[in-house]
C-alpha cells in the first residue's frame, strides 16, 4: 500500500465518520454507551475533528 492510497483510505473513513455523526445530529438519534446517554454536542465535536482529519488526509494524498 502506498502512502497516497493510505491517506485516501484514512480520509475516506474519517469523512464517513463525520457524515454519520452529522446524520445523528440531524435525525436526533440517541446513543447510549454503558448505560450513559451521549449528548448531541459530542457529535458536533466529532464532526469537526473527523472532518478536519478527512480534509488533511485528502490534502496529504494529493501532495504525496
Amino acid at each position: 500500500m502506498t502512502i497516497r492510497t493510505f491517506c485516501r483510505l484514512a480520509a475516506a473513513i474519517f469523512a464517513l465518520i463525520a457524515l454519520l455523526q452529522l446524520i445523528r445530529i440531524i435525525m436526533g438519534w440517541s446513543v447510549t454507551l454503558n448505560g450513559i446517554d451521549v449528548p448531541i454536542w459530542a457529535s458536533w465535536i466529532a464532526v469537526t475533528v473527523a472532518g478536519a482529519l478527512s480534509f488533511v488526509g485528502f490534502r496529504a494524498a494529493t501532495r504525496s
